[in-house]
């Protein structure tokens, strides 16, 4: 049974794996914040375990049971982030630190139970996909708002980036998930948006931001 530790590890390497699954150890040290020896050491247990393909100066890949033990990790953290606003009232920028806690508990029923009384979501509250039990799941190919252009109207249905900072930055916007939006004007220059949204007319969005939205 992996330790909290493992499972962190775990859960980074899935998160930072480029198109070809691969993560540079410097990346995964810096990601976690701990020297690289102490990475290596952690990365040479993990693939004892048969959970990473792991070759000196060369990057790491997870295994398909690597890759499934990440994914299910992943699942409790979104599962439980998506209980806390659904079912508890937590705002979406509060729940990330409270789901770090969780989703280290064993107990897979505990789990299934959530995921039952929620109607089994498919994204959590930010938009990203939730795996199945299986640990698969498919990464939508959704648009950043900054790839958009005048004239469009999309709809927010997930953020590249969820920092507390950025989140705080939406709600103060009345931002948020299935807010429609429409594109007045991009300017040539520097990328930023004129937007309209239900309350707010004519509103300039930087580029910065735009990049963080996904839209449809």
């Amino acid at each position: 049974m992996a330790t909290v530790t493992e499972e962190n590890y775990l859960k980074t390497l899935i998160s930072l794996a480029d198109a070809k699954g691969q993560v540079a150890v410097s990346e995964l040290s810096r990601s976690l914040g701990v020297s690289k020896p102490s990475a290596n050491s952690m990365v040479r247990k993990l693939a004892e375990a048969g959970l990473v393909h792991y070759e000196k100066y060369k990057p790491l890949c997870l295994t398909p049971a690597g890759r499934k033990a990440a994914a299910l990790i992943v699942r409790k953290h979104r599962l439980t982030e998506m209980f806390l606003v659904e079912q508890m009232g937590f705002g979406w920028e509060e729940v990330h630190a409270i789901a770090e806690q969780i989703e280290h508990v064993k107990s897979s029923g505990f789990f299934s139970r959530m995921d039952e009384l929620m109607g089994y979501p498919t994204v959590d509250p930010h938009g990203s996909p939730i795996p199945d039990k299986a640990g698969n799941y498919v990464k939508a190919n959704h648009r950043r708002l900054s790839d958009c252009n005048g004239g469009q109207t999309v709809t927010i249905v997930g953020l590249a980036h969820d920092s507390n900072d950025f989140l705080h930055f939406l709600n103060d916007r009345k931002l948020g998930l299935n807010t429609v939006l429409t594109i007045h004007h991009r300017e040539a220059f520097d990328g930023s948006l004129t937007i309209s949204y239900p309350g707010h007319e004519k509103s300039t969005f930087s580029k910065v931001a735009a990049d963080r939205l996904l839209v449809r």
